[in-house]
């Protein structure tokens, strides 16, 4: 009696392990280095009130990308959305973008939800390996919440869920300093210096400096104080000033600040009242810390020509932000950098000043170009990376002949440097010139394999009937899919695997748009994510383990087409 049952447990065990392989041969072979989406980005949500909590938590090795996450409410309202900085991330299709490779968690802040309300959340993301799933959406059912119960729109973490600034403290510092000798402040620092002074009296240099100090503080707190404003407004508005149209009236505005630099026109406040501040200011009683102290908060309103443009600039980005710590300490460093020489002048006097001349003109001058740079940096967000690298080009082929024109007037102990201004502006210009002649790469990536199109299951059906005993590749591509670029960049135009497709029915899906009848073509091929690759015998089935998920160079790809043929 054992012994029949170990015969009958035996042949059970054997049996499974047959319908196991068997299932293993003919099954599709997703490749299981790659896990389902679900697994990849494990996504969750929670609310408390007016509070709701969106949460990812991403494999390793994987990551979301910043760009892709939106949230849409219906039937509710919520505060405007700020994602926290991502990191840093380039590849050479869709040049830098940001990415969370950590978890990541998302407060939003409902002002209202009606019952049955409800957010749409959609995201994408991608393995570091080199392959992506297509966007995901979920929808998320929210509690009601009544208008007056929603907590204010402002962020309660508004440094950490804003977006940064493009440049750091030390350049706000740094533009202080520079406008600090254009043409039109660095002669007025001795009056300025004089009248703080408020006298022929000596005094001592702990005195001198407490009084420059001051001064300066009173200036940069008027400063402070309109970075403030600018940031908190920005919070409120930060949805719409990332409007396209708005983007783009934002960088007009910047143009039109740096023509102002280049001399085409001066910017500065009404004189009327440039006269009132500047009599109330000396009315104040020099050689005194308050009377010192609003003198300097005075004088920052009373805006030069040559203060106007970059302080405008400024303001016009810390709006952008929405982050209001960085907007008062930017500000607070740009107005201590003006007030630096102030300081110097006052406790040495004015052997520390190098004298006027044409030079404060080029610093004004560059400045402007400075300036030129903010528009590019927001019309990026609209026309994209490809477009944006040709405005990056121009500005920097713009500079260099600013500064080569520059160098030609110096004698010849400069050469060196004419020459370096003349190469770094022919280094500038080589995306424009490959967007108008054309380079190898862009020839390379033209000659695209011969692929016939299909949208659906129905579609590619028809087409397997059609092979005449062929062959037949799927590929499955996407916008959004970089590896599948590097496929038509480096493996199939590759003379070898073009060569060894020659007789292959060649199929291309294009799910870029992700609607249903893509998902509906996914999902019936089995297929996880970008990129994937999927061969077909004579009949129409699929063949075993011939799957390609993730990419693969044009060698690889070659030995896999060449096992195929066996």
């Amino acid at each position: 009696m054992a012994a029949r049952l170990f015969r009958l447990a035996g042949f059970c065990l054997a049996l499974v392990f047959c319908l196991s392989a068997q299932a293993s041969l003919f099954a599709p072979n997703n490749n299981s280095r790659f896990v389902p989406v679900d697994q990849a980005f494990g996504f969750d949500f929670s609310q408390q009130g007016n509070q709701l909590t969106l949460s990812w938590k991403v494999k390793d090795g994987y990551y979301l990308y910043r760009q892709q996450i939106h949230v849409t409410p219906q039937k509710a309202q919520i505060a405007p959305l700020t994602l926290p900085p991502g990191q840093s991330h380039e590849d050479e299709f869709y040049g830098k973008s940001e990415i969370y490779p950590q978890d990541l968690q998302l407060p939003i802040t409902l002002r209202q939800a009606d019952a049955g309300a409800t957010v749409t959340v959609t995201y994408q993301g991608c393995a570091a390996a080199g392959f992506c799933y297509p966007p995901e959406t979920r929808a998320v059912p929210l509690s009601a919440v009544a208008a007056n119960q929603a907590a204010p729109a402002v962020s309660a973490q508004p440094a950490k869920n804003s977006t940064p600034l493009p440049f750091s403290p030390l350049w706000a510092l740094l533009i202080g300093i520079g406008v600090a000798f254009t043409p039109c402040v660095l002669p007025m620092y001795p009056l300025i210096s004089s009248i703080i002074l408020g006298g022929p009296r000596r005094y001592s240099m702990g005195r001198l400096f407490a009084l420059a100090m001051v001064y300066v503080q009173g200036m940069a707190l008027t400063y402070t104080v309109l970075g403030m404003v600018v940031a908190a407004a920005g919070l409120r508005f930060q949805a719409a000033l990332q409007h396209p149209y708005v983007l783009m009236g934002l960088s007009a505005l910047f143009i039109v600040l740096a023509l102002s630099m280049f001399g085409l026109f001066s910017l500065q406040l009404p004189a009327s009242l440039q006269t009132r501040l500047t009599l109330w200011s000396n009315r104040q009683q020099g050689g005194s810390l308050p009377g010192v102290f609003m003198m300097g908060a005075l004088a920052g309103l009373i805006c030069s020509p040559c203060t106007t443009a970059p302080l405008s600039a400024i303001l016009l980005y810390i709006a952008q932000s929405g982050n209001l710590w960085a907007g008062a300490g930017t500000l607070w460093l740009y107005a201590f950098g003006m007030g630096l020489p102030l300081i110097a002048v006052t406790m040495f006097g004015n052997k520390l000043l190098p004298k006027s001349g044409p030079w404060m003109q080029t610093v004004k001058e560059g400045f402007g170009f400075v300036i030129l740079a903010l528009p590019v940096f927001l019309l990026e967000r609209v026309i994209g990376d490809l477009w944006g690298i040709r405005l990056w080009s121009l500005l920097g082929v713009a500079f260099f002949a600013w500064a080569f024109s520059l160098s030609l007037r110096a004698s010849g102990k400069w050469r060196v440097l004419q020459i370096i201004m003349l190469a770094a502006a022919l280094v500038s210009a080589r995306p424009l010139q490959d967007w108008a002649f054309g380079s190898s790469t862009s020839a390379q990536a033209v000659a695209h394999l011969p692929f016939q199109t299909i949208n659906s299951s129905e579609q590619l059906d028809s087409a397997l009937q059609q092979a005449q005993g062929r062959i037949t590749m799927v590929d499955l591509y996407a916008d959004w899919c970089v590896a599948c670029k590097e496929f038509e960049k480096y493996t199939f135009s590759d003379e070898g695997v073009r060569n060894a497709l020659s007789q292959v029915q060649l199929l291309q899906a294009n799910v870029t748009a992700n609607n249903a009848q893509d998902n509906a073509l996914l999902q019936h091929l089995q297929v996880l994510g970008l990129p994937t690759i999927l061969f077909f015998d004579a009949q129409g089935r699929e063949i075993p383990d011939s799957r390609v998920t993730g990419f693969l160079n044009a060698a690889d790809f070659r030995t896999h087409l060449q096992n195929l043929s066996r």
